[in-house]
Formats: C-alpha cells, sequence, structure tokens
C-alpha cells in the first residue's frame, strides 16, 4: 500500500512518514498542494493525507482538483479545528478528518487502516 502525505511542515510529515513505515507502508512526501497533486497523479496512491492549510494550493484545492472518481481514501488534517471538521472534510471530497496536533500518531495509521479496508 502506497500512502502520499502532503504537508508544508516538515516534522508532521517527518512523524507521519516513521510510524506509517513502521506498519510497513510505501511512503511518499510532498511539502505543498501543487507537489501533492502532481505525485497523486503519478503514483496513485492507496491513501492521501492532506493538510488544509498550505502555501499555494490547499488541501481543500487539491481534493477538487483530484475529482470525486479517484480511488485514493483521503484523510485531511488540520490545526485550524474550528473551521474544519468530519462533515466539512466530507463535504470537500475527504474520507476523514483529523485535527493537529495529533494525539497519538500511531493512532493515525489505525484510523487509516479502518479506511483502506472500506469499499
Amino acid at each position: 500500500m502506497k500512502v502520499l502525505i502532503v504537508d508544508d511542515e516538515a516534522l508532521v510529515r517527518r512523524s507521519l512518514r516513521r510510524v506509517f513505515e513502521m506498519s510497513k507502508y510505501s511512503v511518499i512526501e510532498a511539502e505543498d498542494g501543487a507537489k501533492g497533486l502532481e505525485l497523486w497523479r503519478d503514483q496513485t496512491p492507496d491513501l492521501v493525507v492532506l493538510d488544509v492549510l498550505m502555501p499555494g494550493l490547499t488541501g481543500p484545492q487539491v481534493l477538487k482538483e483530484m475529482g470525486k472518481e479517484h480511488a485514493a481514501k483521503v484523510i485531511l488534517i488540520s490545526a485550524y479545528t474550528g473551521e474544519y471538521n468530519l462533515t466539512k472534510a466530507r463535504d470537500v471530497g475527504a474520507d476523514l478528518f483529523i485535527s493537529k496536533p495529533f494525539e497519538n500518531v500511531f493512532d493515525i495509521v489505525q484510523r487509516a487502516e479502518g479506511l483502506l479496508q472500506k469499499p
């Protein structure tokens, strides 16, 4: 399984990369939405972990560009929880919303695995 992590914070990308790789996932990273969109098109990941606010293309803008017919499961992440929640995340095309900072980064892998098992 391949995971694409798109976040402008290197520490977030590094933390998520470690836990997904520990669970035997192949991980690719992007530091902004434009690069994330390019990697999504080229690499066809099974899961995309996508930050809401980034320079250039935001997470919701990336989702709009991906379209509704993509096969990847999408987890939207944000520190701005007042603006986003699960309902809003689903409205823009995500499957799950997780707020930052993460209480337990290992929980993200478990929740991602639950998503990946759904048809």
